[in-house]
């Protein structure tokens, strides 16, 4: 009777922790959820939307820096709209004019996009400029690379 007891407890406590965990984790990922839309799609809504996830690439002649703001046009075909970075975190340096870029704030009602968080897409695939020499390997990269 008092082991029946005790597994009972012992199955009542892991049951309520793994509830526990689970709300968590559902709430926690309930929150960090971002719909990603373009450019195009967002002023089609013209409509404030908090918490958005904006893709597009950036105008070129638009990046402008004012002390710690930096305001830039993100454009989609012939739409662009308007964005102010009054993020903390430094700006990848591959952000710059003609750079896909996804943006990460509050849409307004006026038309402006205030980002919290800006990524700029890196190049997938590296290569040597047109006409340029190839570096030649020496030492154990060089044998580890095959014939040259």
């Amino acid at each position: 009777m008092h082991n029946k007891f005790l597994r009972w407890k012992f199955i009542v406590g892991i049951g309520i922790i793994l509830a526990v965990v689970a709300w968590e984790g559902i709430s926690g990922f309930q929150e960090n959820k971002t719909y990603y839309v373009t450019v195009n799609e967002l002023t089609q809504a013209q409509a404030s939307r908090h918490h958005i996830r904006v893709g597009g690439v950036v105008a070129q002649g638009t990046i402008q820096r004012h002390g710690g703001q930096i305001s830039f046009r993100l454009a989609q075909d012939a739409k662009s709209i308007p964005v102010t970075y009054v993020g903390t975190d430094t700006l990848p340096d591959t952000f710059k004019d003609g750079a896909q870029a996804i943006v990460d704030g509050d849409y307004q009602a006026n038309g402006d996009f205030r980002a919290d968080q800006i990524q700029a897409k890196c190049a997938s695939k590296y290569a040597a400029a047109p006409g340029a020499k190839g570096v030649s390997m020496k030492g154990p990269v060089a044998a580890l690379s095959g014939p040259q």
